[in-house]
């Protein structure tokens, strides 16, 4: 192996403008129905890899954050996985099959929703 393979040599010899110039996107070169399959728009995504995890607006002190930003990267997931163990411990866990819509907030709570209005 080469000290710098980033240098052209025989295998691999540099492009000459007329190369460069006669070059298209791969894209246009490939079959169309592989080109379908790999094309990916703009805000595209692949199939998720796990269950999604919904975004939420969540105030939580500064120095609670500012702790778990000190431990690292991955200080979400670690935040994420401290509330699962509280949710759970507590009894707040959701039955999964129910989706966002059908939750709903316990009858205590929506009495005081009421109330305050």
């Amino acid at each position: 192996m080469q000290k710098n393979a980033s240098r052209p040599d025989a295998a691999n010899p540099e492009w000459t403008a007329e190369e460069i110039r006669q070059a298209r996107p791969l894209m246009d070169v490939l079959p169309k129905e592989t080109a379908e399959a790999v094309r990916r728009y703009r805000g595209q995504r692949g199939p998720q890899k796990s269950p999604t995890k919904e975004l939420v607006s969540l105030r939580v002190d500064r120095d609670i954050v500012a702790a778990y930003r000190y431990t690292g990267s991955g200080w979400q997931k670690r935040a994420n996985e401290a509330l699962r163990v509280y949710a759970k411990k507590s009894g707040l866990t959701v039955r999964a099959s129910l989706s966002r819509r059908g939750v709903r907030a316990p009858a205590g709570a929506r009495r005081r929703r009421k109330a305050s209005r």
